[in-house]
């Protein structure tokens, strides 16, 4: 099995006549159906799962957005990967909540 990453995603639709934040609700919904370990942030998603996974879930978030009517996209991704470990998020945030 592959190790877990944590990969966040940015999806920063344009339109000109639709709303960004309901073209955002798309990508967000396939994150939420994927089944992996997510949390939304007010400026990105961000995953927990294989690599692979999360790279495929990515892709139809932003083809969502598209889908849904964006004339294009803008996505950024931040990963943090292990060589021989897998990252988690509550590592990070637990402490916090």
């Amino acid at each position: 099995m592959s190790k877990s990453i944590n990969l966040g995603i940015q999806i920063v639709p344009k339109s000109k006549t639709l709303d960004s934040y309901a073209l955002v609700d798309k990508a967000i919904e396939v994150i939420q159906k994927s089944g992996v370990k997510y949390e939304v942030t007010p400026f990105e998603t961000v995953m927990e799962g294989p690599q692979e996974q999360l790279m495929s879930i990515a892709l139809k978030a932003q083809e969502a957005v598209l889908e849904a009517g964006a004339d294009e996209v803008l996505v950024y991704y931040r990963m943090q990967i292990r060589k021989e470990a897998d990252v988690s998020m509550d590592e990070k945030t637990a402490k916090f909540k």
